[in-house]
């Protein structure tokens, strides 16, 4: 209780010094005044995800090769890309509420976007893996997601395709036998690792003054003063601790008991991983359950249940309009 306890006094502290922005073009001064206090708690993304230094380029694109591998699923009707789609201009998700498995079956938690989650603390919403190659291991074996029966088979099947041996000696030279499930993981991973976001926000924290336009600067001003940066913090603005979905007031899904499924702690119930908002105008539904359906009623309801706090309509927009900044340069053109 103690750490639920420190949060909600640091976000009365937070929105205690909130001083209204007024809705006016910002002066050179002032800009320079919000870049000031954003690099205080946020940061440029980091060019490489932890680990990357050791992807060797087969690695990386044998990692590319079965994150597009549907014979990873008992059904070959799957593969990684199924629920975290990079084409297209799709941002790491499927854009569903849940998922559909290999059969159909859907899971109960919402499929988070792989884009910049090697930078996170943890995999899944509860932080069940501790890294990417843990998270990769996980959704094959699921009976309800991929459905393969063990890791033989997995082995089994990539040995029978005519591409691959070679493909996994050149990727893991000192491994024998090199295809290995570890080393399908290890991969996935190393090709995962590459898949890092660029937009606006870090332009503007690095100083281009024009990076943002006018409702997107005040935006990001308002998002710094209301508190949100009690959670949604550092290079990727979230990802990198737990808090209880439900803070101020309690979230409607009472079913999902959150880390504690992992922990066994009391004070982890309804506790998740905050979620990162790069890229998340993209990424909808929202919430780990995907029960929110727009980036509108996300950004409100979340002021109102952690923070306590009624957003206004132009408050919500300005809100909206800096969060959209955050996705990938290249996505958000596509989009267009």
């Amino acid at each position: 209780m103690k750490s639920t306890k420190l949060l909600f006094l640091l976000v009365l502290v937070a929105l205690s010094c909130a001083v209204p922005l007024a809705l006016t073009e910002s002066t050179p001064e002032q800009v320079a005044k919000i870049r000031a206090d954003a690099k205080t708690v946020l940061a440029v993304l980091p060019d490489r995800m932890p680990g990357a230094e050791k992807d060797i380029p087969q690695r990386v694109e044998l990692g590319r090769k079965l994150y597009f591998e549907k014979k990873l699923s008992m059904n070959e009707s799957q593969s990684c890309n199924t629920c975290h789609d990079i084409e297209g201009g799709k941002a790491g998700v499927d854009n569903e509420p849940t998922s559909a498995g290999a059969f159909g079956k859907r899971g109960d938690r919402n499929s988070p976007t792989v884009l910049n989650a090697g930078f996170h603390v943890a995999q899944f919403w509860d932080g069940r893996a501790q890294d990417l190659k843990e998270q990769a291991k996980g959704p094959v074996l699921n009976p309800v997601e991929m459905a393969m029966p063990d890791e033989v088979e997995v082995v089994r099947r990539l040995n029978a395709e005519a591409a691959y041996p070679k493909l996994f000696e050149a990727a893991f030279p000192e491994s024998r036998p090199a295809i290995t499930y570890d080393n399908v993981a290890e991969a996935i991973a190393a090709f995962e690792r590459t898949l890092k976001t660029d937009d606006r926000l870090d332009d503007f924290l690095r100083g281009d003054d024009r990076a943002l336009n006018g409702q997107e600067l005040q935006g990001l001003a308002l998002f710094l003063e209301t508190g949100c940066t009690v959670c949604h913090y550092g290079p990727t603005l979230g990802g990198l601790v737990y808090h209880k979905a439900g803070l101020i007031k309690p979230y409607e899904n009472t079913e999902d008991l959150g880390r504690y499924t992992v922990t066994k702690d009391e004070d982890d119930k309804f506790k998740f991983k905050v979620p990162s908002l790069r890229n998340v105008a993209l990424t909808g539904p929202y919430f780990h359950d995907g029960r929110i359906q727009t980036l509108d009623l996300a950004v409100v309801k979340m002021a109102d249940m952690q923070l306590g706090r009624q957003l206004t309509a132009e408050e919500t927009a300005l809100l909206r309009a800096f969060l959209g900044a955050l996705s990938d340069k290249k996505l958000a053109a596509q989009g267009k």
